[in-house]
């Protein structure tokens, strides 16, 4: 059975880049939020196993979604995407309960290293 993976990016272009990039390896997108508040309502509806989720977003920021989600269902797996200068966020989130952290533009061969290894453990 297919890795579900909820794709949480306020970018439509970024959205869709990951979702191919995740397709072509195998996992299968049942869910994708363009915010934090839609991210967590969704989360909660499809329990998806792995959730990517960008930091910079409207009405809840990733940060604020990851709280909530992490809260929700404490094994969650969360991967934390975000543009090159917002490192600074890294150590908060990590200390949240995210599991790696990928920085964009994405790297298609980094993505699916990451996910596999999220998804593992």
């Amino acid at each position: 059975m297919a890795t579900t993976v909820m794709i949480v990016d306020d970018s439509l272009f970024m959205r869709k880049m990951l979702r191919d990039i995740l397709q072509e390896e195998g996992y299968l997108v049942t869910a994708e939020a363009s915010d934090g508040e839609e991210a967590v309502r969704l989360y909660r509806e499809c329990r998806p196993d792995l959730v990517t989720l960008d930091i910079v977003m409207p009405n809840k920021t990733g940060l604020e979604a990851l709280q909530e989600i992490m809260a929700f269902d404490p094994q969650a797996r969360v991967v934390m995407c975000s543009a090159i200068g917002q490192e600074s966020f890294t150590a908060t989130a990590m200390q949240t309960g995210a599991r790696a952290f990928i920085l964009k533009p994405f790297n298609p061969e980094l993505v699916a290293r990451v996910l596999k290894e999220t998804a593992q453990g």
